[in-house]
């Protein structure tokens, strides 16, 4: 029982390490072929946005809420894929369909 708590406490401090690695990754999102450009964070906050000023037309702003909204959404995506990879191999060892022990009852952060 000791070697199941120790394992846990191991898989927590990896959990909250890839955390904290998420938090401060950030990953770029694009649409208009490069003319909105959208910064979030690994953990999928919203930094910055950047618009190319041949993207806004007065008399269309539809397009260019569309491309904010694409870019955003590519962002969050590539946010998503870097959670992947970075807590995939911790909560996959917690029980995430790879064979591992179920431990979702331990109360660890993000289970």
């Amino acid at each position: 029982m000791q070697e199941i708590m120790k394992q846990a406490q191991e898989m927590q401090q990896q959990l909250m390490t890839a955390q904290e690695e998420l938090a401060k990754a950030e990953v770029t999102g694009n649409a208009g072929g490069g003319l909105v450009t959208a910064v979030v964070t690994g953990s999928g906050e919203l930094q910055s946005m950047s618009i190319d000023p041949k993207a806004v037309d007065p008399n269309d702003t539809e397009t260019l809420a569309d491309m904010v909204v694409a870019a955003v959404r590519d962002a969050n995506r590539a946010a998503q894929e870097l959670q992947a990879e970075k807590m995939g191999p911790v909560t996959g060892a917690l029980g995430g369909g790879q064979g591992g022990p179920d431990m979702g009852g331990l109360g660890l952060p993000g289970l």
